[in-house]
């Protein structure tokens, strides 16, 4: 995968543990493929448990499709150099 949306609150593991999960695979892309992180919590320790948990970034719903197309280019623009 090139990136990865993470829905935070899923039902029977958070985005936080499934994030974890992905780093902790023996897979050199799963070190370093974005994730970001798609949930309502909007608070800083929402923010922070997302980093926390080894995502890239943190979108806040209602999704504004501007700063989500922002978010994502940020990961590929940095690629191309």
């Amino acid at each position: 995968y090139d990136l990865i949306l993470m829905d935070v609150q899923m039902p029977v593991m958070n985005g936080y543990e499934a994030t974890q999960k992905i780093r902790e695979l023996y897979r050199n892309d799963a070190k370093s493929v974005p994730i970001l992180a798609m949930t309502a919590n909007a608070f800083s320790e929402d923010i922070e448990s997302s980093f926390a948990a080894g995502m890239n970034s943190h979108i806040a719903k209602p999704i504004d499709q501007v700063k989500l197309k922002r978010e994502i280019a940020k990961f590929f623009l940095l690629n191309e150099h």
